[in-house]
């Protein structure tokens, strides 16, 4: 059921009135201006997402909040065309589910509320800066410009009024039981070790019953099928896999979300057993974890956290494979989770080292897996035809000509990297096929690491 402000009401009426004073000559250009924007409309989306994630804190920490944000930015954008488009008043209107969502999400991560705020009002004045932008293009006379440009201006203003009433208390509503829920003591103990301020050990043993002098293995574990149960579900996913560990005691679990808990278990010794452990079959179907390497003390608690979060980083990138399990000590995960935060350089870079193996088309995917193997073989054409099950032939054809695309001087540690930012990165460091975007066939996943690295 959908909450409404008591204050939302003076915004809606507002809004409401606005269409009522309009001319239909004005409506008219007005709806030309909508036009204008709806075919710009996946760019404008584009651009106020990634300056939001730019400009405001803590917007651009997590892959998932960044793609809700865009899904927020896109109901708004889209609402607010509508609105201008055909004359539509605020009280016919209901807020986007992925804007409250956010909101809510937000909340849950402990994100100021300034920043969403802030973030509206920095969409706002973008749209109007394109709106005068597109009535100047119009060539209308200097009174007809003022009356359109007003009226927008009006229309503008009211919406983002309305709509921020609605996702702030959604915001307040979702913080407040959220604190509640989450066991704010532990998670503000938590907090302060990984925001390095001074950190009293015996305080912190005080208030999450975990002892930091010991060695500890960082996680995030995540699900996209949030419910009220899903939290206790991956607590006890968590309680199981210290237990497969052969922990030193039951592990610090901090809910993040309502589908995402940052993990620590404390492990009695470095051990080879931990990546046995860590297969994917230990996690029930939909759940997924990201892990760091073994640290110790307060440092390793740290340090462990980093490299789960770096993992996933890579894990939760758009159009990646949903691989259950991802570690940061799997092949070419450190490098590539440092390569994701410039995803456009990235991106460039590929390009310049693969040429048109670093196209998103099965043929090229193909050549990229057997090159890939054929490199961490140590350039063995049997052991990559025995890994994937081919000819000895076959391998020594596909190497052969992916090598000629591209150039024989090409530096080897180059290509191997440039392959595994494709491999992990997928379609966001790949050229899209020419002629279309038909679906993407991968190739059959070899045998790796954690994960399937």
């Amino acid at each position: 059921m959908t909450y409404i402000p008591a204050d939302a009401e003076e915004a809606r009426s507002r809004l409401a009135r606005v269409p009522a004073m309009a001319t239909t000559d004005l409506l008219d250009v007005v709806g030309v201006l909508a036009g204008r924007l709806r075919e710009r409309e996946a760019e404008i989306v584009a651009d106020l997402a990634g300056m939001m994630a730019r400009e405001i804190d803590q917007l651009d920490t997590d892959p998932k909040l960044v793609e809700m944000l865009e899904a927020s930015v896109h109901g708004n954008v889209s609402t607010i065309i509508h609105v201008l488009a055909n004359d539509i008043p605020v009280d016919h209107l209901q807020p986007t589910t992925a804007a409250v969502e956010y909101a809510r999400r937000l909340a849950q991560r402990d994100v100021p509320s300034n920043s969403l705020v802030r973030a509206y009002h920095l969409g706002q004045n973008s749209v109007m800066l394109l709106c005068y932008s597109i009535i100047e293009e119009l060539g209308l006379d200097a009174t007809q410009a003022m009356a359109v440009t007003r009226h927008v201006s009006d229309v503008m203003f009211g919406y983002i009024d309305w709509i921020t009433l609605f996702v702030f208390e959604a915001y307040e509503d979702e913080r407040r039981r959220w604190l509640g829920a989450d066991a704010h003591v532990v998670s503000a103990a938590i907090r302060r070790v990984l925001d390095r301020t001074d950190v009293d050990p015996t305080a912190f043993e005080t208030e999450t019953r975990y002892r930091l002098d010991r060695t500890h293995l960082g996680g995030i574990m995540w699900t996209d099928d949030a419910d009220a149960h899903t939290l206790g579900r991956l607590d006890r996913v968590t309680r199981e896999l210290a237990a497969c560990l052969g922990s030193d005691g039951p592990p610090l679990v901090m809910a993040v979300d309502r589908s995402t808990i940052w993990l620590w278990i404390p492990l009695r010794a470095r051990t080879t057993v931990i990546e046995e452990s860590l297969s994917p079959s230990v996690l029930p179907e939909g759940v997924r974890l990201a892990v760091g390497l073994p640290g110790h003390g307060v440092g390793g608690f740290r340090r462990t956290h980093e490299q789960a979060s770096a993992a996933y980083s890579v894990a939760t990138m758009p159009g990646t494979a949903d691989r259950a399990v991802v570690g940061f000590a799997d092949r070419g995960v450190a490098v590539v989770s440092l390569l994701a935060q410039d995803p456009d350089g990235t991106r460039s870079w590929v390009h310049d080292v693969l040429g048109s193996l670093a196209e998103d088309t099965p043929s090229a995917a193909v050549l990229r897996d057997t090159l890939s193997v054929y490199f961490a073989t140590k350039e063995s054409h049997l052991h990559t035809a025995t890994r994937l099950n081919l000819h000895r032939n076959t391998v020594k054809y596909r190497v052969g000509k992916a090598l000629s695309e591209v150039g024989p001087d090409r530096d080897r540690l180059d290509l191997a990297l440039a392959l595994t930012a494709c491999d992990l990165l997928g379609p966001m460091v790949l050229n899209p096929a020419a002629g279309g975007s038909g679906p993407r066939v991968a190739p059959a996943r070899h045998p790796g690491v954690v994960g399937g690295a």
